[in-house]
C-alpha cells in the first residue's frame, strides 16, 4: 500500500491551488477603502452587489469561513475538526474534478460533525453575520475601477460598454 500522493494527485492538487489563487482578487483591492461610497439608489445597490458578488466571489467565501472559524474559538475541538473536514473537501473534492463520488460522503461527514459537535448554532450565526458583511461590502464598495472587466460583469456581455465588440446586440435603452 502507497503512503506517497502520486505525481497526477499532486498535479491536480497544484492546478486546483492554482484555479483558486487566480479568482481571488488582491485583498488590497477587496479592503480599497477608497473604494467605498454609498450607492445614490437601491437600484445601483443591487448593481453594485450582484457586480461585487461575482467579481471577489473567492474573497467572499474566505470571509465567510473565516467568520466560521472565529465562532469555533471557544470550541477548540470542533475548530481541529472542522479544520480537518476543510482540508478534506479541497483535497478529496475540490482538488480533483474527476473524482465526484467523494462529494456524497463529505457532505455526510460535514452534516453529522455539525450536529455531533452541537456547533449547528455558530454555523447559523456565522451564516447570518457574513450575509450582511457581504452585502453592506458588496452594496458599498463602488464597481468604477472594476467595470472594464465586462467578462466579469454579473449580466455577461448585455452591458456592453461603449463600442466594444464584445458588446452583443444589446444596446443601452
Amino acid at each position: 500500500m502507497r503512503m506517497w500522493p502520486s505525481a497526477e494527485t499532486l498535479s491536480n492538487i497544484k492546478e486546483a491551488s492554482e484555479s483558486v489563487v487566480s479568482t481571488r482578487r488582491p485583498w488590497r483591492v477587496f479592503l480599497d477603502l477608497s473604494a467605498f461610497s454609498l450607492p445614490s439608489s437601491i437600484s445601483e445597490a443591487t448593481t453594485r452587489l450582484a457586480h461585487n458578488l461575482t467579481y471577489f466571489l473567492a474573497n467572499y467565501a474566505l470571509l465567510l469561513l473565516l467568520i466560521f472559524l472565529l465562532t469555533l474559538f471557544r470550541h477548540p475541538f470542533p475548530l481541529l475538526l472542522f479544520l480537518l473536514l476543510f482540508a478534506a473537501w479541497y483535497f478529496l473534492y475540490f482538488a480533483r474534478p474527476d473524482f465526484p463520488l467523494a462529494l456524497l460522503p463529505l457532505a455526510l461527514a460535514t452534516l453529522v460533525a455539525l450536529f455531533a459537535t452541537g456547533v449547528w448554532p455558530n454555523l447559523l450565526l456565522s451564516a447570518a453575520v457574513g450575509a450582511v458583511v457581504v452585502c453592506l461590502h458588496g452594496a458599498l464598495r463602488s464597481t468604477d475601477e472594476l467595470a472594464g472587466d465586462d467578462q466579469e460583469s454579473p449580466y455577461g456581455p448585455m452591458l456592453g460598454v461603449g463600442d466594444s465588440p464584445s458588446a452583443g446586440a444589446y444596446v443601452p435603452v
